[in-house]
């Protein structure tokens, strides 16, 4: 297995007509299978590190490239944005910008059709990549007619469908209501411990960011500032005020139990610790 399957080198970026580069100088490395969650407040970089990973930019986006993206052996600023969707897909994160066909099971199959695969294929693959967001038997409803949460759910079942290496996912539940971000992190989650997929994932959620990263990357015009662990990321309080990220709520509450004396066996970041560390102090 190569160590890893996202190289990026020197990277930053400028759009046409700015002055300011977006991103400055990133360097960063993905392994296969591991999920790495971008944070920083509005305007830190996450959308445009996001969109270098697919060629995106500089393709779709022109401006000014300077370093190296590399990903699953291509590089982005040379390969075409097609042969790119062959090994990474990408979800949005309004999930009303991306679905455009009349049914399921078209939204599914509308990659793969325009790859030329047979059909007993292609209805192979329908099958699959819904069966793994959890839509099995709504392949012939109109994504109009779908959840909030049900359309993003189709969205990453459409990305699947064309098998990629990597899943890039920009701020996936931040139009969701609570019942359809928990159904799309469910998927996230399945995705990750069962299929080993490699995912990046830019949210606000910390909470998200604790219970299913491997690392958090956190960046602040354009610069990442850390990436490390989220058990490291989150209890950097200064971190975290520079960057404007928000702990989760377990790690805030941890960190003012211990500004009050209490001495914790560990530091809590997401919910089961959480109750562990309640249990414990009890």
């Amino acid at each position: 297995m190569a160590a890893e399957l996202i190289r990026i080198t020197g990277l930053s970026y400028r759009y046409p007509g700015s002055k300011k580069w977006a991103l400055q100088d990133i360097n960063l490395t993905v392994a296969p299978g591991e999920l790495v969650a971008l944070m920083g407040e509005n305007g830190a970089g996450k959308t445009t590190l996001c969109q270098c990973l697919n060629g995106i930019i500089p393709h779709s986006r022109g401006g000014r490239l300077k370093g190296r993206v590399m990903v699953a052996g291509l590089d982005t600023a040379t390969t075409l944005v097609a042969r790119l969707a062959l090994k990474v897909g990408m979800v949005l994160e309004d999930p009303e910008t991306q679905l455009f066909t009349t049914l399921v099971k078209n939204e599914v199959a509308f990659g793969p059709e325009n790859l030329g695969r047979p059909a007993g294929e292609i209805r192979r693959t329908i099958t699959w990549a819904l069966e793994v967001v959890g839509l099995q038997g709504y392949e012939e409803r109109p994504p109009a007619a779908l959840s909030g949460g049900q359309k993003q759910r189709l969205a990453i079942a459409a990305a699947l469908a064309m098998q990629p290496q990597v899943l890039v996912l920009d701020e996936p539940t931040s139009q969701l209501d609570p019942v359809g971000s928990s159904e799309v992190l469910a998927v996230i989650r399945d995705l990750k411990e069962r299929y080993g997929l490699t995912i990046v994932i830019a949210t606000h959620d910390s909470e998200t960011a604790a219970a299913f990263a491997d690392r958090v990357c956190v960046l602040k015009e354009g610069r990442v500032l850390a990436c490390d662990s989220p058990r490291v990321v989150f209890r950097d309080r200064e971190l975290l005020r520079q960057a404007w990220v928000r702990p989760p709520q377990v790690a805030a509450l941890a960190d003012y139990i211990q500004a009050r004396g209490v001495d914790l066996a560990g530091f809590p970041i997401n919910l089961p610790e959480g109750r562990r560390m309640v249990t414990e102090l009890l």
